[in-house]
């Protein structure tokens, strides 16, 4: 091994005299590399290699590229360039292939020595370096992806990219993503064709016999690649993308035309298709002196969105689904929160939207997402009644859910509706259980401000029956609160001793009771302890903060500081995993005076 690494350092011997002889590093410098050098190369070869020295290996060489480079601008010194920077570059792709070729299925490493030849004005290698990378990989279509926009970019070569693109077709022959960018490849290769063109017929060059093709030229090579993806690959979405594409490059209105009209007679059975048609409209504006003043530009733009509306009304005329129904309306509100200062836009706007709304519901096919939207239309605009009764059939088209029994019963609290507490036992029976806490939340505040405290404790107690933890646990930091709040510490303890013993419980039942003793003239230190105890034997295994504070607690004003000892005991006793790292660090702390 010695003999290798003593050979690969005398490799470097050239360089470095040319270095130090030019003046771009001093003699010190040089030796300080020899030295690093020898210590990398030793690492690498070893008996079992670490990907990790390869990796600092290639760094240090890169460093010291970026440090000649820095040096040559500070001293304007621009040559001996194949003698100094070309054996490094030479030594570092060695080293990428080296490492490639131990961890192959590393593909970050791999795009790291692309991402270097690019870099360093290596782009010859780059070619062997994807096709190395490709024959390992085939399955990922992103690499094929890439590979061939290198060649198109970086090497100029129309061809090579679409050789490419299809061995990688072969592969993935229903991938989207290969076939928009091999679409967007051949328009590309289209575009520089007719700059070329457009350049030789401006400096009068004779051709020859050499002609450009006029199919090339107007993107048949597109439209075939175009034909080929949608004959495997039948969904509006990707027509729709391909269709984008084509219409950044100003030569493919043929192109564009032809897609469109495949759109629409093969595709009309997706609501994307209608959506997409529809806003299509919105770009059709007229020029001339009404658009002059804001009121003729509030015409105008209210004309497209009526010709929009239309397309809509004959998609929902020959597709009506949920989907359909969805994007109309996601039109309408996107148009309604499009800020104008004519009031007329903002009202037909708004007639519109809940003109949609309403039709959707009609045909249940409005998600429920919409309904608060729907509502808070109706709640800006005074319109109560119509507001109630939405909600009241929005729980009726969606009785099972949450949200929006939530949203619904929200708005009939904000109403003042009378029938309440009906309506709370109608969704807590109707809606899954284990989700049913927004609900009792609701329930609970609703109960407190309108109803008396006998029928808000009953609320209460029947939470307290509810079989899923997190709704019980809820309710008893809630129901404590409410004893606090209305009948004292007296009340509060009462409640806290009936439900100690009633699990589940949670941490923040303790500390709301901790925080209730500490907040009277005169705290009991006993009941303190109490409640701290009872909170270890839930908690005491994993809250390592709970331990924390019952110390504090013991060396406040109140308490007994010849406690701590015993209680830090327990903690390191009961303490399982990481918590007992976790006490022990921030015990140091507080002990030094840092917490």
């Amino acid at each position: 091994m010695a003999e290798i690494v003593q050979h690969r350092i005398e490799e470097r011997i050239p360089e470095l005299e040319q270095l130090e002889r030019v003046g771009l590093f001093t003699k010190k410098e040089v030796k300080s590399i020899i030295k690093r050098a020898t210590a990398l190369e030793y690492k690498l070869h070893r008996l079992i290699v670490n990907k990790d020295d390869f990796i600092a290996y290639i760094q240090y060489e890169i460093n010291i590229l970026e440090l000649i480079k820095k040096r040559r601008a500070h001293i304007h010194y621009q040559f001996k360039r194949e003698e100094i920077e070309f054996p490094i570059i030479h030594r570092i792709n060695s080293v990428f292939r080296r490492a490639t070729n131990k961890w192959k299925d590393d593909v970050q490493l791999w795009l790291s020595h692309v991402a270097f030849c690019k870099k360093w004005s290596t782009k010859g290698q780059i070619s062997k370096v994807f096709s190395s990378l490709l024959a390992i990989h085939p399955d990922k279509p992103a690499l094929w992806i890439l590979a061939a926009k290198s060649e198109l970019e970086d090497r100029n070569s129309s061809e090579s990219a679409r050789h490419l693109f299809l061995r990688a077709l072969r592969f993935h022959p229903e991938d989207k993503k290969v076939y928009l960018e091999y679409f967007r490849m051949e328009l590309l290769h289209c575009e520089k064709l007719r700059k070329q063109k457009e350049e030789l017929e401006k400096a009068e060059m004779d051709l020859g016999e050499y002609e450009f093709s006029a199919e090339i030229l107007t993107g048949k090579l597109a439209e075939v690649v175009y034909r080929e993806s949608t004959g495997k690959i039948k969904e509006a979405e990707f027509v729709i993308s391909l269709l984008n594409v084509a219409a950044i490059f100003d030569f493919t209105k043929e192109l564009q035309d032809f897609i469109l009209q495949d759109l629409q007679t093969n595709y009309t059975a997706d609501s994307l298709t209608w959506d997409f048609m529809a806003k299509r409209e919105l770009e059709a504006s007229v020029a001339g002196e009404e658009l002059l003043t804001a009121r003729g530009r509030a015409a105008d733009i209210n004309r497209r969105e009526e010709r929009c509306c239309q397309v809509y009304e004959e998609g929902v005329k020959s597709l009506n689904t949920e989907p359909m129904w969805s994007s109309y309306v996601t039109f309408c509100l996107e148009r309604l929160k499009r800020k104008t200062n004519v009031d007329e836009l903002r009202e037909k706007r708004q007639q519109r939207l809940l003109g949609v709304l309403q039709r959707a519901h009609d045909s249940s096919l409005l998600k429920e997402g919409y309904y608060k939207n729907w509502l808070q239309m109706l709640l800006s605009t005074g319109d109560a009644e119509r507001a109630a009764s939405v909600a009241m059939a929005a729980t009726q088209r969606h009785s099972q859910s949450v949200s929006v029994w939530s949203l619904s019963l929200q708005t009939l609290m904000q109403l003042g509706s009378g029938d309440m507490g009906r309506l709370f036992q109608e969704a807590l029976a109707l809606v899954n259980p284990k989700e049913s806490l927004p609900l009792w939340q609701l329930q609970v505040q609703w109960s407190v401000a309108n109803q008396s405290p006998e029928e808000t404790d009953d609320v209460f107690k029947r939470g307290l029956l509810s079989t899923v933890a997190a709704v019980s646990m809820e309710i008893k930091e809630s129901y404590l609160d409410w004893s606090y709040s209305t009948g004292g510490y007296k009340k509060a303890r009462t409640t806290f001793t009936s439900l100690k013993e009633n699990r589940p419980l949670s941490k923040a039942f303790f500390t709301r009771m901790i925080e209730i003793e500490k907040e009277q003239e005169t705290p009991k230190m006993n009941s303190l302890r109490d409640y701290y105890e009872r909170a270890l034997q839930e908690f005491g295994t994993s809250d390592d903060d709970l331990w924390l504070q019952y110390i504090q607690e013991e060396l406040g004003p109140l308490g007994q500081p010849e406690n701590c000892g015993k209680i830090h005991w327990r903690a390191m006793k009961f303490l399982e995993g990481a918590s007992v790292e976790s006490f022990t660090y921030k015990y140091t702390l507080f002990q030094t005076g840092h917490l």
